[in-house]
């Protein structure tokens, strides 16, 4: 493994442990060239999945990109990171249980939107409202009498 700090090609694993929720490994891991000290994370990947964006462009899947758009999605709510990675892991294997190695970009935001209005509905109006493009107060106000969301959702931002 590469060292991020000076670009070392070799690096020492101190410690390897299974993560919170047991779909990864953790290991510490220290360059003996410059002391940097580095976490890396390794999963189970049961195939290499493919985006297909609503361009027809295909692009790798990548779970950090994921991680980020519902990360800040989920910006100043109560909700754990914890969470938010058993979330994201859950994704990811219902992804890789559909079969297919190319999976429209949509199939994506569907499972996310999903599993934001079952953990956070502010979160899943924030995610919507970039999924679904809304550009005016009443692209919300129709999302919002559609999916039946409590009035307090958007007086619940801060």
């Amino acid at each position: 493994m590469r060292c991020p700090f000076c670009g070392h090609m070799e690096s020492q694993v101190k410690d390897s442990r299974p993560s919170e929720d047991g779909a990864a490994i953790r290991r510490r891991r220290n360059c003996p060239e410059c002391g940097g000290r580095f976490t890396t994370f390794e999963r189970v990947q049961l195939r290499e999945l493919a985006i297909v964006k609503r361009s027809g462009r295909r692009t790798p899947f990548d779970r950090e990109k994921l991680m980020r758009s519902i990360s800040i999605a989920m910006r100043k709510r109560p909700v754990d990171a914890e969470r938010l990675e058993r979330m994201v892991s859950s994704i990811v294997r219902q992804l890789e249980s559909l079969g297919e190695t190319e999976l429209p970009s949509h199939v994506v935001g569907e499972m996310v939107m999903k599993a934001l209005k079952a953990i956070d509905e502010v979160a899943y109006v924030r995610y919507a409202s970039v999924y679904r493009d809304f550009r005016e107060t009443q692209d919300f106000a129709k999302f919002l009498g559609d999916e039946g969301l409590s009035d307090d959702v958007l007086s619940d931002e801060s």
